[in-house]
């Protein structure tokens, strides 16, 4: 499992390459409150990266990818992790295109 947080690009990338069962760490802390603006100790930039990535692994989960699940690490704090799924043996289109936000 990967140690540090990727950004969306790497975290496509990883998808893409991910066997079965791999898992990778996308966050660690409290996601829902991280990415919020009036709460977040987190600067805008990294809030906006925060965003981004969790788009992109929600895209992944809902084109079958991956299975997003959290654990526990303390109150108040959760490892957000994906878990590579198996992939369609007939693609209709390459997981690329599959993971780009809608233009």
């Amino acid at each position: 499992m990967q140690s540090e947080a990727p950004d969306d690009i790497s975290f496509c990338a990883w998808v893409a390459q991910a066997e079965p069962g791999a898992a990778v760490i996308y966050h660690r802390g409290f996601l829902a409150v991280d990415a919020a603006s009036l709460i977040s100790k987190l600067t805008p930039d990294q809030r906006r990266a925060l965003r981004d990535l969790a788009a992109a692994a929600w895209r992944a989960a809902e084109q079958g990818l991956v299975h997003l699940v959290q654990e526990r690490l303390a109150p108040d704090r959760f490892a957000y992790l994906a878990i590579a799924r198996s992939r369609p043996t007939t693609p209709t289109k390459s997981i690329a295109e599959r993971l780009l936000p809608a233009a």
